[in-house]
């Protein structure tokens, strides 16, 4: 069967806090645990009042230490907002902690507005066109035997797996030509999906880390147990989409029945936009979509993802979900 792993934002919820939401990110991943999700990966957002993940590392020490056999890790850090050497040091950390448990995906976009990205900038010369040459320096400082005289302590010798992530061809070319596994945002980001897998696959070089292209799909999934009710939960995540794109980022709001019904021209533009990989119904609406989705992009493995401001029913929509994948595998 086609792993499913989880996107977690860490959602913070109108009357919600941070403390609740690590609380119920702990849970959540608890839960994926037993229903056979192989990775639970949280994002760096930074300056967002409806994210609580910006300090990305310290929570997924919190979550890997609150579970025992799924790998968690980072999907991901904005490398951009670091130095190569702290990363190698807080993931060599969690690797020392967490053996064989750690991922490293990486990404070059601030993951703010500008403001808050000038903030986070390590100094004033910082370029995000200089991710590629980051990303090596970073993989460098995790092998056995780096070619560079500084030493991430701990870090060095680690060799966590490091993902390149991305929405535009080049996250996909990049991964190619260094080797490794490529994770495309589709779930909010769709609109190069299809030729950054054909790019990523035509161009790929085998490497020491990977021998054959593997592409991971952002894909958002809202599962109730009935077309009606899911359509109506999904509506939190609508509006935030919609808010955050017209620049009045908030906390996940309730949802709203009759809203995608009920929006604007521009509005509907942007959930088309944003929310073209998505599957909202019941688990035969969502296998159906599923199905459609990998029969045409042919993914290795999908993450999910779903922001509901009810965390029970968000929590029935990942088990809705791992249940649909066993429905997936191929008839003998």
């Amino acid at each position: 069967m086609i792993p499913f792993s989880v996107l977690d934002l860490s959602p913070i919820t109108e009357g919600g806090d941070a403390a609740q939401s690590f609380r119920q990110s702990l849970e959540l991943a608890q839960h994926a645990e037993r229903w056979g999700y192989r990775r639970f990966w949280l994002a760096e957002h930074h300056g967002m009042p409806g994210i609580a993940s910006a300090a990305t590392a310290v929570l997924i020490g919190h979550v890997a230490g609150g579970t025992s056999t799924i790998r968690v890790g980072a999907g991901g850090i904005m490398l951009p907002n670091h130095s190569p050497l702290v990363i190698a040091e807080q993931f060599g950390t969690l690797e020392s902690l967490y053996p064989c448990r750690i991922d490293l995906g990486v990404g070059r976009a601030p993951g703010s507005d500008q403001m808050t990205a000038r903030a986070l900038r390590r100094n004033l010369t910082s370029d995000p066109d200089e991710f590629p040459r980051d990303v090596v320096e970073l993989m460098d400082l995790l092998s056995e035997q780096p070619r560079q005289r500084v030493r991430a302590v701990p870090g060095t010798g680690s060799k966590v797996p490091v993902w390149i992530l991305g929405s535009s061809l080049f996250g996909a070319q990049l991964a190619a030509m260094l080797g490794l596994p490529y994770a495309f945002a589709s779930h909010f980001a769709p609109q190069q999906l299809m030729e950054a897998i054909a790019v990523y696959r035509e161009t790929f070089k085998p490497s020491p880390h990977l021998a054959r292209p593997y592409v991971m799909l952002g894909y958002n999934v809202f599962a109730a147990d009935s077309d009606e009710q899911a359509r109506v939960l999904a509506t939190s995540a609508q509006q935030a989409i919609v808010n955050l794109r017209s620049g009045r980022p908030g906390r996940l709001p309730p949802p709203r029945p009759g809203y995608r019904e009920q929006a604007g021209p521009a509005e509907r533009a942007i959930l088309d936009s944003v929310q073209a990989c998505a599957a909202i119904g019941s688990p035969d609406t969502v296998l159906a979509a599923l199905r459609a989705f990998l029969e045409r992009t042919g993914a290795d493995e999908l993450m999910i993802a779903c922001q509901m401001f009810d965390h029970r029913a968000r929590l029935r929509s990942y088990e809705i979900a791992a249940q649909v994948r066993e429905r997936l595998a191929p008839a003998a």
